[in-house]
């Protein structure tokens, strides 16, 4: 990287957070009112979803990289506020203990009753579907027998982080076998792909939709799971994941928006819209997996992480929106109502360009 473009990805970053930690829902669209008369913001900062873990995440990896002050407040400021207060465990508000994991781990906090907690949660009390796959339960749904993509990053990935801080090898052990679980049932045989769900309930894969951003936490949570068990090259689980890793870029590479560098929501569908969030995590996975040398420096891998890293520079407003991004995604039965998701700014979207602009950062220096 040129120092102009150092200099160019650090100031977009600095925008994205300043636009991660101010998103409003200014009409009240985006709330998610339950059923106890709880009312969780999905859309602002100051509440506790899968959106703000993927943000904390981007925050913990932009401070490691640059030691930056301001990100470092902001997470342990979005923890201390939450943890007063507490949440529901689920599949998705488990996602910010993976931050609160590395911030334990680095002393920057203590965690620990945390952490215990939802990892034992995880292990004992979350709902299994058959063949111990974990539910993918959220605030609203039981989702009774499914499993989804996302899991493995809002849920398996902190597992694995606290099975290492706490020295708990069963937290390991089960998070390697949810990762060969989910990929038996989601990835496609034929493009490489993943489909969004799964359910063991008649045995199908819903719309078999391979939507984008689904992909998207797969490309990322493959490498990051590899690198958090620094798994040697000669294991074979680091070999099987890889080859499945390998299977699903060379996929994406070949459906990458030419003209833009996005890709469509629906990976292999050109009638639905282009999507900014999803291209985000594309591009942190396809970066990392190159510098963790999981992929091979070939011209195509590098052009399109390239041209995805252009594409989500070109999607960031001067206040630092990242536009073109989906709001939050169930599985559908039908295509066509993927398509129908509305586009809104999101802490996930800041967060995933976040994710993406660092890893530039580290990649190609």
């Amino acid at each position: 990287m040129q120092a102009a473009g150092r200099t160019t990805a650090l100031k977009h970053i600095r925008k994205l957070i300043a636009c991660l930690v101010n998103i409003k829902d200014e009409t009240g669209e985006f709330l998610l009112t339950l059923e106890d008369g709880r009312v969780i913001d999905t859309k602002g900062w100051n509440d506790w979803e899968w959106t703000h873990g993927i943000g904390l995440y981007g925050l913990l990896k932009f401070h490691e990289i640059t030691g930056d002050a301001d990100a470092l407040r902001i997470s342990l400021g979005w923890f201390r506020d939450r943890f007063k207060v507490g949440t529901t465990k689920n599949v998705n508000t488990m996602s910010p203990l993976l931050t609160a994991a590395y911030l334990h781990e680095a002393k920057q906090a203590n965690y620990l009753i945390h952490l215990d907690s939802w990892g034992e949660w995880v292990m004992h009390d979350l709902p299994r579907t058959s063949e111990g796959g974990f539910q993918h339960i959220t605030y609203s749904m039981q989702n009774s027998q499914q499993i989804w993509d996302d899991t493995l990053m809002m849920t398996v990935l902190p597992l694995t982080k606290i099975g290492l801080v706490l020295d708990r090898p069963a937290y390991i052990d089960e998070a390697k076998r949810q990762f060969m679980l989910h990929i038996k049932y989601l990835q496609d045989l034929k493009t490489g792909l993943w489909f969004h769900g799964w359910t063991f309930d008649g045995h199908h894969h819903f719309g078999n939709a391979l939507w984008g951003r689904g992909n998207c936490w797969v490309t990322a949570s493959i490498p990051d799971f590899i690198e958090l068990l620094k798994l040697p090259v000669s294991d074979g689980l680091r070999m099987f994941l890889v080859s499945c890793l390998v299977r699903q870029i060379d996929a994406l590479v070949k459906c990458q928006d030419e003209a833009t560098g996005l890709w469509h929501t629906i990976l292999d569908d050109p009638t639905s819209y282009l999507e900014a969030s999803a291209t985000a995590g594309f591009a942190y996975g396809i970066m990392k997996s190159l510098r963790l040398r999981l992929i091979p420096r070939e011209e195509r891998y590098l052009r399109a992480a390239h041209k995805a890293i252009q594409g989500v520079l070109n999607n960031i407003t001067p206040e630092g929106e990242l536009l073109q991004v989906s709001f939050g995604t169930p599985v559908f039965d039908n295509i066509e109502d993927y398509k129908k998701i509305k586009l809104t700014s999101m802490p996930y979207g800041q967060s995933l360009a976040l994710l993406a602009l660092t890893e530039h950062l580290r990649t190609f220096v």
